[in-house]
């Protein structure tokens, strides 16, 4: 039976902490490697400026052999995320997957996406037709939704320590912040329905 490459996926995680011009980071949820979240900053120049996106991320046994399992968390307006589960349709995520890629290939390949559409290749067909037929309008909406729900994670510390400061630990704080998607209320819903 198949074990998670630990000496591999720890390696991985460095070499991402190292590099902190990249724009994307890692953490490690409730002390699983094989369940990860990751963020990516919005690419410049985009209507995604500003915002920093949530991505979970599941790592089968197979890993590398096999992708990792990748949805933003964060909502965006994109043709190739879907806007209601966040589905993303990136070839590297499917069968262009190759075991010499590594979580921070995958995550700067998912900060490229949101500079470079792919609406011929849609994962949500409204957002592609806006983006095909109404070009301006697609940006407009892109950048409201990125006001919306990934600029409030800058705040994410912020809101950990309150939560922290309510007795809440951190780690568990964090986790039900960005399954919330930022929303300290809804934080505190899944915190205390568990």
């Amino acid at each position: 039976m198949a074990q998670l490459d630990v000496n591999r996926i720890q390696k991985e995680l460095v070499e991402i902490e190292r590099d902190k011009n990249s724009g994307v980071s890692v953490t490690i949820i409730g002390g699983q490697l094989s369940r990860l979240t990751g963020t990516i900053k919005g690419p410049i120049g985009t209507p995604y400026e500003g915002g920093i996106f949530v991505v979970d991320i599941t790592l089968t046994k197979s890993y590398p052999f096999e992708p990792p399992k990748m949805t933003f968390k964060t909502k965006v307006w994109h043709p190739n995320v879907s806007s209601a589960n966040g589905a993303i349709c990136l070839d590297i995520l499917k069968d262009q997957w190759s075991p010499a890629l590594t979580l921070k290939t995958a995550l700067l390949s998912l900060q490229a996406l949101l500079s470079t559409p792919e609406p011929d290749d849609p994962q949500d067909a409204v957002v592609a037709q806006q983006y095909l037929r109404n070009y301006q309008d697609y940006v407009t909406t892109a950048r409201n939704w990125t006001n919306a729900f990934a600029t409030g994670d800058r705040g994410l510390q912020e809101k950990v320590a309150k939560l922290v400061e309510m007795g809440i630990p951190a780690e568990a704080a964090q986790a039900a912040l960005e399954k919330a998607g930022g929303d300290e209320n809804a934080a505190l819903e899944v915190l205390f329905s568990s």
